[in-house]
């Protein structure tokens, strides 16, 4: 993994690609995942606050444009701590409504929009980034790293889970439906 990307952010990343496939589902399910993704924006465009990096680089990985890839990959060094104002320049929606989700969301928590913007370009950019490091190992340090920043597995809870359960038709608490 290159250096100059925060463990934070390769997690997420990957975590981003592990929900966008849990979402989609086997055989992916493409209505399903875009009505997921037009509620999750929605939401947002309200205003209504979910503080989860994960959801929101969800929400907007498919409608952003990354302007400034370079000035992106920069941003990537430090989870706490980066320019949210500058990340927010670097990217654009074509679609309205993902526009005024982004905005509505960097008015209101502007660490959030940085690091799920971050996160989304990573996920959609992986070549610039990732040494295809893949292994049990790798990700297994990886998890450990983020455990000890505190996120014990049996202390953490999914910010979001209730709005995700709305999704979930079955009851199992996938989220999905087949």
């Amino acid at each position: 993994m290159n250096k100059n990307i925060h463990h934070e952010f390769a997690y997420q990343s990957r975590e981003l690609g592990v929900q966008i496939e849990d979402t989609l589902g086997e055989p992916p399910d493409k209505k399903n995942y875009a009505s997921v993704i037009k509620s999750l924006i929605g939401e947002y465009a309200k205003g209504t606050e979910i503080d989860d990096v994960n959801l929101l680089s969800f929400a907007l990985a498919d409608h952003l444009r990354f302007d400034d890839p370079a000035g992106l990959l920069a941003q990537c060094k430090s989870y706490d701590g980066g320019d949210a104002a500058k990340a927010i320049t670097m990217v654009s929606c074509a679609d309205a409504e993902a526009a005024r989700a982004l905005a509505k969301v960097a008015a209101a928590n502007p660490e959030l929009a940085r690091k799920a913007i971050i996160t989304a370009f990573l996920f959609k950019n992986t070549k610039r980034w990732a040494a295809e490091d893949n292994t049990l190992d790798a990700l297994k340090e990886e998890e450990d790293a983020a455990e000890g920043n505190g996120m014990e597995d049996e202390d953490y809870v999914e910010p979001g889970q209730d709005f995700m359960d709305m999704f979930d038709s079955r009851g199992d608490g996938n989220g999905e439906q087949h």
